[in-house]
């Protein structure tokens, strides 16, 4: 295994990491601004109000996206099994 080898699939890695987890948190960060602009408009200074509404939006969100994140983790998977043969040498 070349240093080259180890270098593209930790990039690899590391660029499917962000690719599955970008939409989970786009989504919490819009609705963090949302609820941090209500309470500023309102004036109300719970803390607590931005859990509630985070967590069904990202527990929507994974119901959305979660085909799709299986999908490339599968594929990544499926491709870093078949790279086993070639790593002996």
């Amino acid at each position: 295994m070349t240093p080259q080898m180890v270098v593209s699939i930790a990039r690899e890695a590391l660029m499917l990491t962000l690719l599955i987890a970008g939409p989970m948190l786009a989504i919490g960060l819009i609705i963090g601004l949302v609820v941090s602009i209500f309470q500023a408009v309102t004036q109300i200074q719970e803390m607590t109000l931005t859990f509630v509404p985070k967590i069904i939006g990202i527990a929507l969100a994974l119901l959305i996206f979660l085909p799709w994140m299986i999908n490339k983790l599968t594929d990544f998977t499926r491709h870093m099994i078949e790279m086993i043969p070639g790593l002996a040498g």
